[in-house]
């Protein structure tokens, strides 16, 4: 078994610097942090848990907040939890995964008991009813999503309302001018869910300023409430060029009623969606979309959290400038 001595000796450090490292008790230079975290890495070190947690008075666990919703994609949901996992072993903590619809009560059991350090949170609304618990606990708190008030919170998202704007944009600029937005299913809007809010926020502004016709409808997805939602967009907007979906489960339908119909995209219809690269790869056209960095937003989480646990964290959002990738299924408007 790799021990602590020979880990600061791979790094180059001193044991202490290695326990402080772990432990998060001393402010540690980045250049130091890497260093030690690469030889706890390449050695396979793993700290005694039970004894780490007598000494500091630390459970050395971060506690994942992570509704499993069934009107919400859970790929993309355990691909940051995953990426959280990792990320925070490299810094030596373990991650407490609580699953379960319990709001508040789940954020008054984690502070206050010795349950977990720090804790992470996703699924955020724009009135979440944690936040007022969050604010008064002294454990170190990041949110991943953006709820109405930030003051005094730490916040790490993809910037849903510059996506949706994004996305206007490029159909726009291939000369659609009405376009329909098929959203999540009607609970997420129902909860005020902060990202699928904020997306549209940047769609019906810029929408407004390049002179857009937009129509939103939500979606469950599959195949019969996609074809109700699609029959309620082409009967109020038959000119509906353009497509914007942010709803994955609603992705294949939509194209296929669209084959159905007799509507080839993109010579016909155009499609953009917001969702994984690999939905957008997968998918019957490939698809021209803004990708969810998932992987970025658990590791930029943890590393928030690592850097408050050591004292050197301050409050405030960080947001993931949105990326568009063109590909087959969007391209000018034929009308």
């Amino acid at each position: 078994m790799v021990t602590l001595a020979e880990v600061a000796k791979h790094a180059g450090v001193s044991a202490s610097t290695v326990s402080y490292v772990i432990s998060g008790k001393r402010s540690i230079s980045l250049g130091t942090r890497d260093r030690v975290q690469r030889s706890i890495q390449e050695l396979g070190y793993h700290p005694n848990a039970g004894a780490r947690a007598l000494a500091s008075s630390k459970s050395n666990i971060i506690a994942l907040m992570m509704p499993l919703r069934t009107d919400m994609y859970v790929p993309v949901m355990m691909e940051i939890a995953i990426a959280i996992t990792t990320a925070a072993r490299t810094y030596g903590y373990d991650v407490l995964l609580l699953t379960g619809e319990e709001g508040s009560a789940a954020v008054h059991r984690v502070t206050g008991s010795g349950l977990a350090d720090a804790m992470i949170l996703m699924d955020v609304e724009l009135e979440d009813e944690r936040l007022p618990l969050l604010r008064e606990s002294d454990k170190a708190v990041v949110l991943i999503g953006l709820p109405a008030d930030t003051i005094g919170l730490t916040c790490v998202d993809l910037d849903f309302a510059a996506t949706g704007a994004l996305c206007a944009e490029h159909l726009a600029e291939l000369g659609h001018r009405d376009i329909a937005v098929i959203g999540e299913a009607p609970a997420v809007y129902e909860r005020h869910t902060g990202f699928a809010e904020r997306t549209l926020d940047g769609l019906r502004a810029k929408s407004r300023e390049l002179g857009l016709r937009m129509l939103h409808r939500p979606s469950e997805g599959g195949y019969a409430a996609m074809a109700d939602t699609l029959a309620r967009v082409f009967d109020e907007r038959p000119g509906t060029s353009g497509f914007i979906v942010q709803n994955e489960s609603a992705v294949e339908p939509l194209l296929g009623l669209l084959r159905q119909q007799g509507r080839a995209v993109p010579e016909d219809v155009s499609v953009v969606a917001i969702c994984p690269d690999q939905v957008a790869l997968q998918a019957s056209v490939r698809l021209t979309s803004v990708s969810i960095p998932a992987q970025e937003m658990g590791r930029q989480a943890v590393e928030r959290i690592i850097a408050k646990l050591a004292g050197e964290g301050v409050d405030g959002v960080d947001l993931i400038a949105p990326e568009l990738t063109v590909r087959a299924s969007s391209g000018q408007n034929p009308l």
